[in-house]
């Protein structure tokens, strides 16, 4: 009697077990298909003329126009500080990845059709640390990490893009989203798109 109920237990545990990998698999796959990856290389400019690294772009989503005009009240309520709080609590849309490093969650990404493409517009949700701007004061206000790619589905050799690893965010008199920078931006080349 012990051991056909040892069994049972057994064989429900086990049953469980694959049940609940199955459901695990199937949500996890169906993410996956649904994640779009633009994989492209960062060349320094000016300062950092020579150096280069690999970068992933994954967008899970791209942001909505609720989303947007929440960073525009952000902005108009605090400025850039009022934009990297608002951003600090979106829900990631997105994650950017470098080797050597752990990556960043995406907070918004925007993307606009254009005539020869498409343009994807990110900010991650990133802080500069401390250590990165100690040295100079006005730094801690360029406080965040952006970029933009420029897809061009006419001619791949034209797509490019640029990244901005201390970047401020303002609000333009059109109500878009535009970059100041306090570094040199990113070249960002050998841009390859899997959808």
């Amino acid at each position: 009697m012990q051991a056909s109920l040892r069994i049972r237990h057994f064989t429900n545990g086990i049953s469980l077990l694959v049940g609940l990998l199955v459901i695990t698999a199937t949500c996890c796959f169906g993410q996956r298909q649904n994640v779009e990856t633009i994989d492209a290389t960062a060349m320094g400019t000016s300062t950092q003329m020579g150096r280069n690294f690999n970068l992933k772009l994954m967008i899970f989503q791209f942001s909505t126009p609720e989303d947007r005009e929440v960073l525009v009240q952000a902005f108009a309520k605090g400025q850039n500080d009022g934009l990297v709080k608002a951003l600090e609590k979106m829900k990631p849309v997105g994650r950017i990845t470098i080797p050597g490093a752990v990556g960043y969650e995406v907070s918004y990404i925007r993307e606009i059709i254009t005539p020869t493409g498409r343009t994807i517009r990110f900010v991650t949700n990133r802080r500069i640390a401390f250590g990165e701007s100690y040295r100079d004061t006005q730094t801690k206000s360029f406080n965040l990490t952006a970029g933009e790619i420029i897809l061009n589905d006419k001619d791949k050799k034209k797509s490019g893009g640029s990244l901005f690893p201390a970047a401020q965010l303002i609000v333009n008199k059109q109500g878009e989203l535009q970059f100041e920078l306090n570094q040199n931006a990113w070249k960002l080349t050998n841009i390859i798109e899997w959808k």
